[in-house]
């Protein structure tokens, strides 16, 4: 049976309390009790009366701390007395699970009917299953589960069709919960110049999928033959919405969840929304984020709005994430913090020290200082950073050349690809110094007797392996960035053309240190059959790397003349 050790889930729980500050804090430390999650985020919201908390990790730890995180708002929270902007049925109104990594979503719908049969059981809690966990197709909709809200579930709750999956009677006090799971939603506010919650509707009904009821030219309801009101499909696949006003902030807003970032982008949403206010006479000031968003949504809308632009998009992941907040205005109401909003950064071990996280002045005395790593292998990545880092910066001038306006597009590619080399250098700066500590852990392990020298050599030339894997993969990104050099010195900027000179030796100096580190950590395996092909591939690419970088200092010689 599969044991999920390395899988990771996540869980989004929604508690109907946005106010006391103090039961948020109790709840959510209930989550970070249990071993093996992690607390990602806490988004209290004073109008919804609503707080969305995010945790991740081990699906059976992620789990039990659903389960405390539930059973303890049980406790804290009484639904007979509960009012707030946002639609809710109960005290933890909804806990969808999300997989991450390592998990189906078929395996995931096992946790959440587990979590589910243990809250309706131990917590006399009535429980709903939602999206792909639905025990039917009608209950697949969150909306359509909750329409009725808190006020109206002890009605609900007694007709057949309505019949909890798990629990039996309404609890007056907690409500009831629906748990299931999920692909990866986005909560998502738009914010218009107008306290209007109708006009917000109107734009809302524009955009979400479902759209708005049919009506004839006297403003009746259109109703098919079995008498059921005809629906006009929205503009936006996947997108949930409503109008509401906001008092916190004075403002009405187009509350949005996106059920699907990859059939409609988060940019799309935010684009279509404002230009259906502007086509009511509104404008759409700025958004915020609920909750955490995936990375790629907003590299995305960063390359989306730079491209309206004409501008390149061959830059920094940083440069990205700050033309997506100012062109969508996610700072409006509150700062976005990356490092807090974006949860790709939330789940980072920041306690672990990078070099390439160090300042130029630090990252050099770390290299000359007593310790023998980093090494040739590291400073050799970084050189092809350097040489990469040059190319792409040619590339950026180029696509912003006063006169070359047409050619924007082009160069962007080029700048694109040279980013993409130079973030997964970066890794290879320290997963060489990584790979050299792997080597003296497994010489530290024990040799007393035959069996123990066995399972040490094994370590050792494991260890060793990756070690030569490590500075040969940084070898062809750097020959790999000859290209993007090359064409910048030849069509580029003839202003920076000394610049992609300087790339071009980079780029060498990067293969050619590479080259040492692989046939040094290669000595004692060269017949070995993963490391024989890789010596037989690093001499060509090595010879090559003289041709690659005198053709590209021919081409910056002749164009200086």
């Amino acid at each position: 049976m599969k044991d999920f050790k390395n899988a990771i889930i996540e869980c989004v729980p929604n508690f109907s309390e946005g106010r006391n500050m103090d039961s948020i804090r109790q709840i959510t430390d209930e989550i970070e009790k249990v071993e093996g999650v992690s607390l990602l985020d806490v988004d209290p919201g004073k109008a919804t009366h609503r707080t969305v908390v995010t945790f991740v990790g081990n699906p059976h730890a992620v789990i039990e701390a659903a389960f405390q995180a539930i059973k303890k708002a049980s406790e804290l929270i009484d639904m007979r007395t509960h009012a707030g902007e946002h639609p809710r049925m109960g005290a933890t109104d909804v806990c969808p699970l999300i997989p991450i990594s390592g998990i189906t979503v078929e395996e995931t719908v096992e946790f959440a009917k587990m979590l589910g049969k243990r809250v309706g059981e131990e917590l006399n809690i009535p429980v709903y299953f939602y999206e792909y966990a639905a025990s039917a197709p009608y209950r697949k909709n969150l909306a359509d589960i909750r329409s009725g809200e808190y006020e109206g579930f002890a009605a609900k709750i007694l007709k057949p069709e309505w019949k909890p999956d798990h629990g039996k009677a309404f609890n007056e006090r907690s409500g009831a919960t629906v748990i299931g799971v999920r692909d990866f939603l986005i909560a998502y506010n738009v914010n218009l110049n107008t306290t209007s919650t109708r006009r917000a509707n109107s734009v809302a009904f524009d955009i979400r999928e479902k759209g708005r009821q049919k009506k004839d030219s006297n403003g009746k309801v259109v109703k098919d033959a079995n008498g059921e009101a005809v629906w006009e499909p929205g503009l936006l696949k996947n997108v949930k919405a409503i109008g509401w006003f906001i008092a916190e902030y004075g403002v009405a807003q187009i509350s949005i969840n996106l059920t699907n970032m990859h059939t409609t982008p988060l940019h799309v949403v935010f684009d279509t929304a404002a230009e259906r206010a502007a086509a009511r006479g509104m404008r759409a000031t700025g958004s915020e984020l609920v909750g955490l968003v995936p990375l790629q949504a907003m590299l995305e809308a960063g390359k989306y709005f730079l491209r309206k632009q004409q501008r390149s998009v061959g830059v920094s992941e940083a440069e990205l994430i700050r033309i997506a907040v100012m062109s969508m205005g996610l700072d409006e109401l509150a700062p976005f913090d990356p490092q807090k909003k974006i949860i790709e950064y939330c789940m980072q071990d920041t306690t672990k020290k990078k070099l390439v996280d160090m300042s130029v002045t630090g990252f050099a005395l770390e290299t000359a200082s007593e310790s023998v790593a980093p090494g040739g292998g590291s400073i050799s990545a970084y050189c092809a950073v350097l040489g990469a880092s040059l190319g792409t910066m040619v590339a950026n001038l180029s696509s912003h050349k006063k006169g070359w306006d047409s050619r924007w597009e082009e160069f962007s590619n080029h700048a694109e690809k040279g980013q993409a080399l130079i973030k997964e250098l970066l890794t290879l700066v320290d997963e060489d110094t990584n790979a050299f500590n792997r080597i003296l852990e497994a010489f530290g392990l024990p040799k007393s007797n035959d069996a123990e020298k066995a399972i040490r050599k094994a370590a050792v030339d494991a260890a060793t392996i990756y070690a030569i894997k490590v500075p040969f993969r940084t070898m062809q990104l750097a020959f790999e960035s000859f290209e993007l050099v090359k064409e910048m010195a030849a069509k580029g900027n003839p202003n920076s053309v000394s610049d992609a000179g300087v790339g071009a030796l980079c780029a060498r100096a990067a293969v050619k240190g590479c080259y040492l580190n692989v046939k040094i950590n290669a000595q004692d395996l060269k017949e070995h059959p993963e490391v024989k092909p890789i010596l037989e591939q690093a001499e060509i690419i090595n010879a090559a790397a003289d041709v690659k970088e005198q053709e590209v200092w021919n081409i910056v010689i002749a164009t200086m003349k």
